[in-house]
């Protein structure tokens, strides 16, 4: 599986978006429990799939928007 997942940084509120084959350990290595609060992630059986959904997110603020939409209630807390 491929992952496309959503931080949000606990000094700034920037939102943060990324794509992985173990997720676990990339959310090691982005130190999460300091800086970063996990959002959520979607997951891909394709890994073109993923890299073409994190870029649209990095880029396009559609599709930004949508997701923040879909992602709303873990965005407040």
């Amino acid at each position: 599986m491929y992952w496309v997942y959503v931080l949000k940084s606990r000094i700034d509120e920037e939102l943060y978006y990324g794509y992985t084959d173990n997720l676990d350990r990339r959310l090691k290595e982005h130190d999460i429990k300091n800086k970063w609060k996990f959002i959520g992630c979607e997951g891909y059986a394709s890994e073109l799939d993923a890299r073409d959904r994190e870029r649209k997110l990095k880029h396009y603020g559609q599709a930004r928007a949508h997701l923040k939409n879909r992602f709303k209630r873990s965005l407040e807390s």
